[in-house]
């Protein structure tokens, strides 16, 4: 019941506060319109909601050809811009639907043979610009413009280019359904100036950056629009929007007389040099353990390539790739964690043409590759067919420590006295796993595709095959469906409940998706299976769960965007999930509504409340419990009733913050421990060290159970989970970014009111901008339940993507808490690891 008055409270809530709804007066357009001419002047007053296209719009906008380049100085001023195309009237998408704009915006399109150009007008008040010096791909927190270019004209992927008014770039790629990944880089120059009546910024994108369809009579998706941050993130687009149809390619303009590029078969050549030097506090197992060592100076030669067959077809190749840690992954709370967590692909080489080998089972994921020798792809679009082959050799699995080494040494010795001494690891030593990935997918119609899906990792005494299809179809303008199977073949290590052992056989395993997405303005509704049986295995994927199947459906309510009231819009949603295994046993299940609210002065919050239940099956967790099964009943069950509030808000220019609070009442810790600090905390385990206690003080001889004492499964149980996370972003001045984000999760039984665990994180970064390309940045990461403290020093220079310059070092500590390798007491600092190093990369690019 408290449940079920804690989702009629939440409801509630939305609906009073969707009442307040009184009008506030919005921004005027500033007093200079009479001194514009008429092409600078906004459009008529819009009353907002759908809309037809204009016909200038619905038309293709022909690009004229320029006979020489320009010069990019961030001022559209040159004589050849008064023929480009002009994109004006834009609409303003987000918090309003097709209303007018707070502020005029407009830009301008031409071509060369080798380039795209491309420059905006943006009229404001100067003394409220909100820009930076921004480190790349750090744009869209402030005043911004961005354009898409969807280069096959098949509204399944676009070019997302976007410019602050400093013209500092962010560049990714837009997948229909999938939204945008900004971790790939493209080459091309942009500069952007802010001038009395507004700003203004300039682009050059070479045609040989882009993948893309040639030819004469060829045309492309575009769309282009404006940020206006200070104005509740207002987002102006030159293209009206039409919520009642899905997606946002499909919404595009087009443009055409693109007919005269010159193609250029380009190769690009990034070598790269990193000379490092790492130190280490010996393990306690080690000869001279506890003391710190400066390994001998490092120095790492690798290559990148990259060569363009065609306009739309391209080869990568790398030859030991240098992937020095340039950004560290983010701290996470790993404390009773049953399942892998994801972290993001970074690494340049894995981004070319990742939005190919993306789908919704994931039976790739770069980051299995975790060190290659050597690695290529071959990427493009040829017609209808989109395809990727990958192939990489990786010589992590088989590069052991100096001690495995050692120990595996000291084995082979004993081996020759004893044939029946076995040495685990000497079959995998120095030996590499071998990937290979093949991605096909075929346009159908309009918005549809099927695919096709292979991958392979062999290393020794270890197969794995996995191979299927998958789709997507528009079955009308609302609504989508997605579907993915997958079988999986291996020849591994299985783990057998029934022995608590793993055994070496042969598994077949099936993983599905499917899901059914419906769209409208003011509703919505959301549908999804999906499930893996219990042999599954994808070693070159991310799977988190195997022997699962789970249903899910989301109900979406939405008030119409009020730009100029107190509530702009409300979201409300209802969802039900359900989990089981393939013997049909329960394994979750959720209920639960929550409330979005977009108010005034760039406030948005999250309240959210609903009930979960969770059951826990023994051999789920398999070798993780000492001995195989759980302490006492072999299944454990709870009911977890939760509540959580999230808010983010843009003060000004300077600041903005956000927040979260959350609890669960009866989330299940599972009895892992976590560390030296926090231990198993079950009433089973805590019984246990008792009796270790006891026979160790006894008095000889010892009681009889202290023979066979041994240390009891995994007890789990039902407690109190309560997680929090705040952070700031604070820029006292232009070139200075200083942000703290704090995370804190705490779990408390209720069996016997022990802490499960409690952990607080804190990360603390700052960069200074000397200018666009040059910057030092420090982090550092503190989490209290190792009482480890990660810090970073770098400085760096990277004028384009391929070319750079770092000097950085990384280090490692321990404060007032155990060290990680000995386990001992540390009083104040430790030192445990460091590493100084400097690397240099530099991006030749010849055209053929």
């Amino acid at each position: 019941m408290k449940t079920f008055y804690a989702l009629i409270l939440t409801i509630i809530l939305g609906a009073s506060v969707y009442a307040q709804t009184n009008p506030s007066d919005g921004n005027s357009i500033a007093k200079a319109a009479d001194t514009r001419s008429s092409e600078t002047r906004p459009a008529p007053s819009r009353a907002g909601g759908k809309v037809e296209v204009p016909p200038e719009k619905a038309r293709p906008v022909d690009i004229p050809k320029i006979s020489s380049p320009i010069l990019i100085d961030g001022r559209p001023d040159e004589e050849a811009w008064k023929t480009a195309a002009v994109f004006k009237d834009f609409y303003q998408t987000g918090p309003g639907y097709n209303t007018e704009p707070s502020r005029p915006t407009i830009a301008y399109m031409m071509y060369d043979e080798h380039n795209l150009y491309v420059a905006f007008k943006c009229w404001d008040e100067k003394d409220k610009v909100r820009a930076t010096v921004a480190k790349r791909d750090e744009v869209f927190g402030e005043d911004n413009v961005r354009l898409w270019l969807d280069t096959y004209d098949d509204q399944r992927r676009a070019y997302v280019l976007g410019f602050n008014p400093f013209g500092v770039q962010q560049d990714g790629i837009y997948t229909e359904g999938n939204g945008a990944d900004f971790t790939v880089d493209i080459v091309m120059e942009s500069k952007g100036v802010i001038e009395d009546w507004g700003w203004s910024v300039e682009v050059k994108i070479p045609f040989k950056s882009l993948r893309y369809t040639a030819g004469k009579g060829k045309k492309w998706g575009i769309n282009l629009a404006r940020n206006i941050d200070r104005f509740n993130d207002e987002f102006d687009q030159w293209y009206p929007d039409d919520r009642d149809v899905s997606g946002f390619l499909v919404k595009f303009g087009k443009i055409s007389g693109l007919d005269e590029i010159k193609y250029e078969r380009t190769l690009e050549i990034a070598p790269s040099v990193t000379v490092s030097q790492t130190g280490e506090r010996l393990a306690s197992r080690e000869i001279a353990a506890g003391r710190f060592v400066n390994h001998p100076i490092k120095p790492d030669i690798g290559v990148n390539l990259k060569y363009t067959l065609s306009p739309n077809v391209t080869l990568d190749a790398a030859i030991n790739p240098d992937f020095a840690e340039i950004e560290a992954d983010a701290p996470v709370v790993s404390a009773n964690q049953r399942f892998p967590i994801f972290f993001d692909e970074k690494r340049p080489f894995f981004l070319e043409g990742k939005d190919i080998f993306d789908s919704p089972l994931q039976p790739f994921y770069s980051r299995t590759i975790v060190d290659p020798d050597f690695a290529a792809k071959l990427t493009g679009k040829m017609g209808r067919t989109t395809f990727g082959f990958l192939a990489a050799s990786d010589n992590a699995p088989g590069n052991y420590s100096e001690d495995e080494r050692t120990q595996n040494t000291q084995c082979l010795r004993d081996q020759t006295k004893n044939p029946f001494v076995t040495c685990p690891i000497d079959q995998f030593l120095d030996k590499n796993a071998f990937f290979s990935v093949l991605r096909l997918k075929r346009d159908l119609g309009k918005n549809n595709n099927i695919g096709f899906f292979s991958t392979t990792r062999i290393f020794p005494k270890n197969r794995n095959y996995v191979g299927g299809f998958d789709g997507k179809f528009k079955l009308n303008d609302a609504t989508v469906m997605t579907f993915q199977a997958l079988g999986t073949h291996s020849r591994k290590n299985f783990y057998d409940f029934d022995s608590n052992s793993s055994n070496y056989r042969t598994g077949n395993g099936l993983g599905y998706f499917w899901s059914l997405d419906y769209t409208k303005d003011t509703h919505g509704w959301y549908a999804e299976a999906f499930g893996r049986t219990s042999d599954y295995r994808a070693d070159s994927g991310f799977t988190r769960r195997t022997n699962t199947n789970q249903y899910f459906f989301a109900n979406r309510l939405s008030t119409k965007s009020r730009p100029k009231a107190k509530v702009i819009r409300l979201d409300t949603s209802q969802f039900v999930r359900y989990t089981f295994d393939w013997a049909g046993r329960p394994q979750y299940a959720l209920v639960g509504a929550n409330v979005n609210l977009q108010l005034q002065g760039s406030w948005f919050i999250n309240v959210e409340s609903g009930d979960q239940f969770e059951k826990d099956y023994q051999e789920e967790f398999g070798p993780a419990s000492p001995t195989g099964r759980f302490f006492g009943a072999p299944t454990r069950s709870t009911q977890i009733p939760y509540f959580s509030v999230n808010f983010n808000k843009t003060v000004n220019k300077q600041f903005n913050f956000y927040g979260f609070v959350g609890s669960m009442f009866g989330a299940m810790d599972y009895d892992f421990g976590s560390g030296i600090r926090y231990p198993r905390r079950s009433p089973a385990y805590l019984a246990y060290l008792g009796r270790v206690s006891e026979c160790e003080n006894a008095p000889k001889p010892p009681p009889p159970f202290c023979a066979t004492l041994s240390e009891p499964g995994l007890d789990p149980g039902p407690g109190y989970q309560f997680d929090s996370q705040f952070g700031f972003q604070y820029k006292p001045i232009d070139p200075l970014r200083i942000s703290l984000d704090y995370t804190k999760s705490r779990l408390t039984r209720h069996d016997n009111g022990k802490v499960a665990y409690d952990t607080n994180i804190f990360t603390l970064r700052s960069t200074y901008q000397f200018s666009r390309f040059v910057f030092v940045r420090t982090r550092i990461d503190y989490e209290s339940m190792s009482s480890q403290v990660a810090g970073q020093f770098l400085f760096g220079w990277n004028p384009n993507p391929g070319t750079a310059f770092y000097i950085g070092y990384n280090n490692s500590l321990t404060y007032n808490g155990f060290n990680p390798y000995s386990g001992d007491y540390v009083p104040r600092v430790g030192l445990n690891n460091n590493t100084f190093f400097i690397r240099a990369s530099y991006l030749f690019r010849k055209s053929f």
